[in-house]
């Protein structure tokens, strides 16, 4: 599987992993969490999360029923900029900037042996360390450009609202999240438990969501809510033009 997709899985399943423990009302902040009953945190913290402009993810452990080890990295907004990467342990790395029409993608060596065993380390060697790029609207970009967008992530939390069902959500003591006070919502059920982390303090964004089940679990940190998507993009001689590299083919890389 490429880099790509498995961060797109990752991103998506850290939208469902929002969804089980949270689901409709105004985000509010002059209510002291702590005396919420969890349905009513899951709520607000739920519609924190679709409010926000931009954030930081950052998703890390098994993705879906293959249970593919991996994380990924990622700052993204509503206008589709991304800056970010995807790690799959041994199986390779790619580094990803997408910046209004353009999209740059940098995998690593064992990116392209493990994912393109014939030709691989020929690109790898054209690329010599350096981007290929691409248009946003070509079709081997797809993925990345969907992902990259926070609307994507939105939507699909959004039009599986009706699913959510906080019955049998439980709330927990205050505990630290990197530094920061968060009360617990937890569903445990059919041997999967998962926790959602809302701050406590200021707009009740869950900050972190645990997800354990069977052979399978992940933790997914929210930050930087409504911080700009850094700028920055590769320069010309940091670049390779993808059609360059990889003729006119539209399939996916």
């Amino acid at each position: 599987m490429s880099g790509h997709r498995w961060a797109a899985r990752a991103a998506a399943g850290a939208a469902a992993v929002a969804l089980t423990v949270t689901g409709g009302t105004l985000a509010q902040a002059d209510d002291d969490i702590d005396t919420l009953p969890a349905e009513e945190i899951a709520e607000r913290a739920r519609d924190a999360l679709l409010d926000a402009r931009s954030l930081h993810l950052s998703a890390r452990g098994s993705v879906g029923a293959t249970g593919e080890e991996g994380s990924v990295d990622l700052t993204l907004d509503r206008e589709g900029n991304c800056a970010g990467g995807v790690d799959m342990g041994d199986d390779g790395s790619v580094e990803i900037v997408k910046r209004g029409d353009d999209v740059w993608l940098k995998p690593d060596a064992a990116f392209w042996k493990n994912h393109v065993p014939i030709g691989g380390s020929t690109f790898d060697k054209i690329l010599d360390g350096r981007y290929m790029k691409a248009g946003a609207d070509d079709p081997r970009m797809l993925e990345v450009t969907e992902f990259c967008d926070l609307d994507t992530f939105r939507e699909l939390m959004t039009d599986n609202a009706g699913d959510a069902d906080f019955d049998g959500l439980t709330k927990g003591a205050r505990t630290e999240v990197n530094g920061a006070p968060t009360v617990p919502v937890t569903r445990a059920e059919g041997g999967e438990r998962v926790t959602a982390y809302v701050a406590a303090e200021g707009t009740p964004y869950p900050v972190r969501i645990t997800a354990r089940g069977g052979d399978e679990e992940g933790t997914v940190d929210f930050s930087g809510f409504d911080r700009p998507v850094p700028t920055a993009t590769p320069s010309a001689d940091e670049t390779v033009d993808i059609t360059a590299l990889l003729g006119r083919s539209i399939k996916p890389v």
